[in-house]
């Protein structure tokens, strides 16, 4: 079988998954979804966290077995027991978590298990040959010879897609694919996917950024709570109705900014410097002010927020908390200070995953609830529940695991422990990354109300809508430099941002 596709034809969908159910115990996860792909189309497949994608796409990779309902591959009737009889079938699926060989080269990765040999050397030249024609014709340029873990994101995800293609993949199924690319690498990326449309490949796409979905989706399947809302064609693929059908309500304003009365200047910083990550940085931030940080990937964003925060050491530069000189070595120091750090990474570094949500909400509070070395659990317990009930986190029980809370819950998780923490500047470093748009409007309102609250706000984000919807004014970074601050975004455009970012 040579490694061209066959565009589809004819009446008979390459995937088609009828009346699928699934259920964990204490959970209906799936009840009678549908969802129907062709060959040579990009399906988007919509919902809110714990809307049920993740499992369907496990039955389909043959991760987890439908408690009913049947699967359909080109018309015949399967049933995958395992992932290598999904992969047998045809089915490349690509995880948020890669699964390369760091070590290994992007060849090596592609072939890993199925290496050509004659006399039991490896035929090398006959595999760079096939990779070089596998990246051709996704028509990018990939190092064949540098291990993966130098490769850029965006590279490893390209190796990734290789990878299924030569397991002769007929329908791929892409999870979150550009949630950590730059602008450029999403646009080369999404351009590699209509390619392997034209190519007569079935694409599932799965994204919390809909502009993507408006950009390359022939279709969409929206799924909520479990449930089989309905397909959208390609005419009717308009960014409120998948709002609409995600959330089951109407979201008149996507981003629900409400004006605050900027008070007395409650943050300064005066010439940050970390080397060339950091270069002069100096702002202020007022009582009730949302300050929106931006900048392409790299440009320096991050490392503002960990140095004010203590997590990194600064060369030189000074930080002032209403007007009075702070001496921050660490995290510790400023968590005192009332400063605290939501985290880019909030899996890695905002929660202990395996740990309960009132020990996640304890743990920068122990001043306050212990005593004798013994925690004091009725007090922690009672300050839990009160930001429970005020921030309205969905979570079962206060011993609930971090890790089975979805991405909405654990930020306000995160932000329930610095408020507890009464903390006067609060940092957001990409506050929504991996959030459902009903997660995000929840996370916009509690922004207003802690600006309400006379709270100092900084929100680093790559989404420009996003900066542009809530904050009152925008800083745009470049290589480690402030190159442009944006006074009135209710009148900026993301193209204006965009040369400021550019440099």
């Amino acid at each position: 079988m040579s490694d061209s596709i066959v565009p589809q034809t004819g009446p008979v969908p390459l995937l088609r998954m009828r009346c699928v159910s699934k259920s964990f115990p204490g959970v209906q996860a799936l009840r009678k979804v549908e969802l129907t792909v062709r060959g040579g189309e990009i399906h988007a497949l919509l919902g809110e966290n714990g809307a049920g994608k993740s499992t369907l796409i496990k039955i389909l990779g043959g991760v987890h077995q439908p408690d009913e309902g049947t699967i359909e591959i080109a018309g015949q009737a399967v049933a995958f027991t395992s992932p290598r009889a999904a992969l047998d079938a045809g089915i490349g699926i690509i995880y948020q978590e890669f699964n390369l060989a760091p070590s290994l080269t992007a060849t090596e990765n592609l072939f890993l298990g199925q290496e050509r040999s004659t006399w039991g050397f490896l035929r090398r030249q006959q595999e760079q040959d096939r990779a070089q024609d596998l990246f051709s014709r996704l028509g990018v340029a990939i190092p064949l010879d540098v291990p993966c873990h130098e490769l850029s994101i965006a590279q490893q995800q390209i190796v990734e897609i290789a990878k299924a293609l030569t397991k002769k993949a007929r329908l791929l199924v892409m999870d979150e694919p550009t949630t950590a690319l730059t602008p450029a690498e999403v646009d080369r990326l999404l351009a590699v996917i209509c390619e392997l449309r034209t190519q007569g490949l079935g694409v599932i796409y799965i994204s919390h950024r809909l502009d993507e979905v408006e950009q390359i989706a022939d279709q969409a399947t929206i799924l909520r709570d479990g449930q089989y809302v309905g397909t959208l064609a390609r005419s009717e693929l308009e960014r409120q109705t998948m709002i609409e059908w995600m959330v089951g309500r109407q979201i008149e304003n996507e981003f629900p900014k409400q004006a605050v009365a900027a008070g007395a200047v409650r943050l300064e910083v005066k010439n940050l410097r970390r080397g060339a990550a950091v270069r002069d940085v100096s702002f202020q931030v007022r009582a009730g002010e949302v300050l929106g940080i931006t900048g392409l990937v790299g440009a320096g964003r991050t490392e503002v927020a960990r140095l004010i925060f203590g997590a990194d050491r600064r060369d030189s530069g000074s930080v002032q908390l209403d007007g009075r000189n702070l001496s921050i070595r660490s995290p510790r120091d400023a968590i005192r200070e009332g400063i605290c750090l939501l985290t880019e990474d909030r899996k890695h570094q905002g929660l202990l995953l395996e740990r309960s949500v009132r020990e996640n909400f304890g743990l920068p509070n122990l001043r306050e609830f212990s005593t004798g070395g013994f925690v004091l659990q009725r007090q922690e317990h009672l300050a839990w529940s009160g930001f429970r009930e005020k921030l309205q986190i969905k979570v079962p029980h206060a011993e609930t695991l971090a890790t089975h809370l979805s991405g909405g819950n654990q930020q306000k998780v995160v932000l329930a422990k610095w408020l507890q923490a009464n903390a006067k500047v609060i940092m957001f470093d990409e506050p929504t990354r991996g959030i459902d748009v009903g997660a995000k409007y929840e996370i916009y309102l509690l922004i207003n109300q802690l600006a309400h609250a006379g709270k100092a706000i900084i929100m680093i984000s790559s989404e420009l809508p996003e900066v542009l919807g809530m904050s009152d004014r925008i800083l745009v970074m470049h290589e480690g430099r402030i190159t442009g601050e944006v006074l009135d975004p209710s009148r900026a455009t993301q193209a204006q941002i965009m040369q400021y970012a550019i440099g």
